[in-house]
Parts: structure tokens; sequence; C-alpha cells
């Protein structure tokens, strides 16, 4: 006896997934929706890790004031300024990709060509100036020393820090040449050598009672780091082990090392996103000039990237708050 099954006039649809639109978007927005869900999680992910990290050394953490206050092409001390500039950049961006979307769901081909390339300059804008301030991050400001107990300490005077050239003079007196794989032990590197060598910095420290040192521990009352005396500063920097300058993933500057570590893999990691976006929209770009989305009927496809761009965007407000904000 054969069992009869009846089969629904629109199975077809039913096996091949319908021909319904989940909220009214379609599939390639939905993935886009997924995709941008997952990598916030992971975003705040990083960003959890550093916060509970810097309330761990909160006594220590670099002040960002005191890191982050260099201007292309301009001398002087301008704390955020420039960081808030690349921001400015980056949101006026996502300005310009909602009016490329708008253009495109009017069926404007030149509108949305001018206005996506507009976002394009903006996120090359933003890309470089991350990677100036990174170099200038590398290289550093002041210079400082690290005792054999792992502290920074820095040199003020007047209350002000200064760097080492502004208080030591000539070169360094331990003529030596830089390890390589060349000329040192078999493939062993050395780091750069430091301008100045460790007996510089503490003989002109002593030389100059005008200068005080400067530990990276916070004052959490005032919010400053702790000035020490001289006789307190000539005891910390009889444990000298080695001139820092500029900040890399051993040793940075600024104060706690981790800083650095965070400050490269959550701003690198932003930065690979944003020239991820710049790439796609460069694509887009030179698609809508050949008028592939003009014969398709709709831009979609801009709506679908400029999900993305937007998505990049907050998530700079977010790093910008944690790291130069808070």
């Amino acid at each position: 006896m054969e069992a009869n099954i009846a089969v629904p006039s629109n199975s077809k649809d039913t096996w091949n997934g319908g021909s319904a639109k989940p909220f009214g978007a379609s599939y390639g927005k939905m993935m886009m929706w997924f995709f941008i869900v997952s990598d916030a999680l992971t975003f705040s992910g990083f960003l959890a890790a550093y916060g509970l990290t810097r309330f761990k050394f909160i006594d220590s953490w670099p002040i960002a004031d005191e890191v982050f206050t260099h201007v292309p092409f301009v001398h002087g001390e301008f704390p955020m300024i420039y960081v808030a500039i690349m921001t400015f950049i980056l949101i006026f961006s996502s300005v310009t990709m909602v009016l490329a979307v708008d253009a495109g769901h009017q069926m404007k081909k030149n509108k949305v060509a001018w206005y996506m390339f507009a976002t394009i300059i903006g996120g090359i804008i933003f890309v470089g100036s991350q990677a100036w301030e990174w170099g200038t991050f590398i290289k550093g400001s002041y210079g400082a020393v690290k005792t054999t107990d792992g502290k920074v300490l820095q040199f003020v005077k007047d209350g002000k820090q200064i760097a080492l050239a502004d208080f030591v003079t000539g070169e360094r007196t331990d003529e030596r040449v830089q390890h390589t794989r060349k000329n040192g032990l078999w493939f062993e590197k050395e780091a750069t050598i430091s301008t100045y060598s460790v007996d510089q910095v503490v003989n002109a420290y002593k030389a100059n009672p005008a200068i005080q040192v400067r530990t990276e521990l916070i004052n959490l009352d005032t919010k400053k780091k702790t000035i020490l005396s001289r006789e307190d500063g000539i005891a910390e920097l009889a444990k000298t082990k080695m001139v820092v300058e500029g900040a890399n993933l051993k040793v940075n500057e600024y104060g706690n090392t981790i800083f650095a570590d965070f400050f490269f893999f959550i701003t690198g990691f932003h930065g690979f996103h944003v020239l991820s976006g710049i790439i796609i929209n460069i694509i887009i770009f030179f698609n809508v000039i050949l008028g592939t989305y003009e014969r398709r009927g709709h831009y979609e496809m801009v709506e679908k990237v400029g999900l993305y761009w937007h998505f990049v965007d907050l998530v700079w407000v977010f790093v910008f708050t944690f790291f130069y904000l808070v």
C-alpha cells in the first residue's frame, strides 16, 4: 500500500528558501549585518581587555594628553588636536557615504560617483594620518631611561617634561658598533642603539641641579606623575639599565609598555578595517563610473558597503574614547 504525501504547490519555493526577504533586506545586506555584529563583538572584546588592563595598572598608565601632542608641520604641543581632526575627517566621510547612498536611491549616477570619491579621499587622509601618528609614537618625543626593576624615568624642568637632547650634550661616550646578523652573534640582531649612553644621561643630570626625575607613577589626586627630589632621583638613576627613545612592543618612553601593545594592536586592527573599506570603495567607485549598477537598476552594493563604512566609523568613536579621552 503506497502512502500518498501531499506536496504543497509552492514546495519549490519552500525548499529553495522562498522569495521572502527577512526584515525587507536582501541576502547580501543580511550577510553584511551578520558580519558587522560579529566584528562588533571582536572589537568589544579588545576594548574590554584594554579597559581591564588599564584599570589594573591605573597608577602607571601613560597620560594621553602627554603622549598625543603632535601636529604635522607644526612645532609645539597641541594635546589631542590632531587626533580630533582625524576623527572629524572620518566622521565626515560617513556623511558623504550617506549622501552617496541617497543619490543611489534616486538613481543619480554622477552624484553617487562624486560622493564615493569624497568618501575615499576622507578614508585615505585618515589612514595616512594614523600611519603618521604611529611613526611619531614609535620615534618618541623626549626620551627616558628604564631601571633594572622595570621603572620608566622621565626628566622635567620647572615641572615640565624635557627631552634628553635639552640637557645631555656630546656624542655617546661608549663607542661601539650595533650588533647585526652580519657583524654580531650569528642570527642575532640588536635593537637600534640609543643616541645617548646611560652614563651620559646620569652625569648630565648630576651636573644640572635644575632638572628633576619624574616616575611613571601617577598621583591619583592631582592626576599628574610623581616628581622626585634630587636625592631620590640620583638613587633611582643609579639603577638605570638602558636609555629609551620612543615606543615599541618591548619598551615605551611614555610609561607602561602594555599601553603601546594595546595601542599598536587595536588602532592597527581598526586601520586595517579602514584600509579594506577604502579598497572596496574604490572598486565600487569604478563600477559606478562604468555604469554597472545603473544597468542593474539599483545601487544596493553602495548601500551595503555604506553599512560597513558606518560601522568602521562608529568603532573609531569607541577607540577614540577609550584611548584618548578616558
